[in-house]
C-alpha cells in the first residue's frame, strides 16, 4: 500500500524554495491579466527564495500545506497592518499552487490561521483581495468574510482596486 501524507505545518527552513515555486505558480495563475506584466514580473522576483528564507528565519507566521514532502500551498499572517481597521489579525497571503488548487486545501490552511490567530489574542482579523480576483472574492464570502472596506493599489502606472474582507 502507499501512502501519502498531506500536513499543515510551520515553515522551516529548508522550505523556502518550495514557498518560493508555490509563489511564483499561484500569482502567475491569480494575476496574470489583472496585474500589468512588468509589475507582476518584479513583484515575483523579489520574493524569490531568500526573501523566503529570510523570513522564516525572522519567525514570520508562515504555514505550509507540506504535500509529501513537497510543499502546495503557504499561508502568512499575524498583526492587522491598517490600525484604522479594528480587528486584530490579518492574513498577508494565502496561496496554493495551480494544481492543489480545488480540493479544499486553502479553506485547511485558511482554518488552522484562523484558529493561531485566535490562540495569539486576535479573534478578529481581516483578509484583503484584488476586486477583480473573482477567485479570491468568492473563497472568502464563501468562508464568511464581510466586505468591509474598499481600498486602491498602485502597480506601476495602473490603479486597481482591493477589498478588504472581515472574520470575527
Amino acid at each position: 500500500m502507499i501512502e501519502t501524507v498531506i500536513t499543515i505545518r510551520n515553515a522551516r527552513e529548508g522550505d523556502a524554495e518550495g514557498i518560493a515555486d508555490v509563489h511564483d505558480a499561484a500569482w502567475r495563475d491569480a494575476y496574470r491579466g489583472l496585474i500589468p506584466g512588468r509589475e507582476l514580473e518584479r513583484m515575483i522576483a523579489r520574493r524569490g527564495p531568500r526573501w523566503w528564507h529570510s523570513a522564516i528565519i525572522r519567525g514570520s507566521r508562515l504555514l505550509v500545506l507540506d504535500f509529501d514532502e513537497t510543499i502546495g500551498g503557504y499561508t502568512s499572517y499575524g498583526r492587522n497592518r491598517v490600525p484604522s481597521l479594528h480587528y486584530g489579525g490579518e492574513i498577508f497571503e494565502l496561496y496554493i499552487a495551480p494544481e492543489f488548487q480545488g480540493l479544499g486545501f486553502g479553506t485547511r490552511l485558511f482554518e488552522v490561521a484562523r484558529k493561531d490567530l485566535a490562540e495569539h489574542g486576535y479573534s478578529s482579523f481581516l483578509v484583503w483581495a484584488l476586486a477583480d480576483n473573482e477567485r479570491a472574492i468568492q473563497f472568502y464570502a464563501k468562508l464568511g468574510g464581510r466586505n468591509i472596506r474598499q481600498a486602491s493599489e498602485r502597480f506601476g502606472s495602473e490603479i486597481r482596486a482591493r477589498v478588504a474582507f472581515a472574520f470575527d
